[in-house]
């Protein structure tokens, strides 16, 4: 099958592409968008593979679904399009940046910044339907983002997995600790950033490592 995606990623994916759950899923998705509007915009299904090749990972950043209104979802969580009000999940994620590292939020919600410098910010599911939250969940993106972590974990080392809120956190069990940081606390949703995502330091505790690691630190 002949997937449009980057092709360090192409590379170690291929095996997971020939799999007769991920043709399944193919035809669900293209069925899905030819017969409504889904997100985020076709071309950008695999933009968080696009934007971070395998071999320049650093950070690994897991949500869970993309967002599901008009103008927000470009395939990298927790991130939307320039203009597009930034969601409440990341006005928190800003604020303990702030906290935590002394940098004043941007007026955007777009992380192809974090991106583009080795941060994967990957949905566990890449597709939706337009104000259908988790419509397109348990069709096997699950299975074809389990798979990249797993690569992840396996073939890099010193990777830090960001893991925010118990669906994240039960992905931890494919991270060797001993070879990758696993950060993990609540989610920033505010019904929960309350109870520990504030004053988790991940930010810091992320370019520590980074640096100790011989790695350039992220600009968040």
């Amino acid at each position: 099958m002949n997937v449009k995606i980057e092709p360090t990623w192409k590379k170690v994916l291929t095996p997971e592409f020939e799999k007769p759950y991920f043709k399944t899923l193919t035809d669900f998705v293209r069925e899905e968008y030819s017969k409504g509007i889904c997100y985020p915009p076709a071309a950008q299904i695999f933009n968080a593979f696009d934007l971070c090749p395998f071999d320049k990972v650093k950070v690994v950043i897991i949500g869970q679904d993309p967002y599901h209104e008009p103008g927000q979802a470009q395939g990298l969580c927790f991130s939307v399009n320039d203009g597009i009000t930034i969601p409440p999940s990341l006005v928190n994620i800003y604020k303990e940046i702030k906290d935590d590292l002394g940098i004043n939020p941007p007026s955007t919600g777009n992380l192809q910044r974090w991106a583009e410098q080795g941060v994967l910010l990957l949905n566990a599911t890449l597709t939706v339907r337009i104000h259908q939250a988790g419509s397109h969940q348990r069709r096997g993106w699950e299975t074809f983002t389990d798979a990249a972590i797993r690569l992840l974990a396996e073939q890099r080392e010193h990777i830090v997995f960001i893991l925010w809120g118990s669906y994240a956190q039960s992905k931890a069990q494919m991270i060797d600790p001993s070879k990758h940081l696993i950060l993990k606390s609540v989610h920033p949703s505010p019904l929960s950033a309350h109870r520990g995502f504030f004053g988790n330091h991940h930010f810091s505790l992320t370019n520590d490592y980074l640096v100790k690691n011989g790695m350039t630190p992220i600009n968040w």
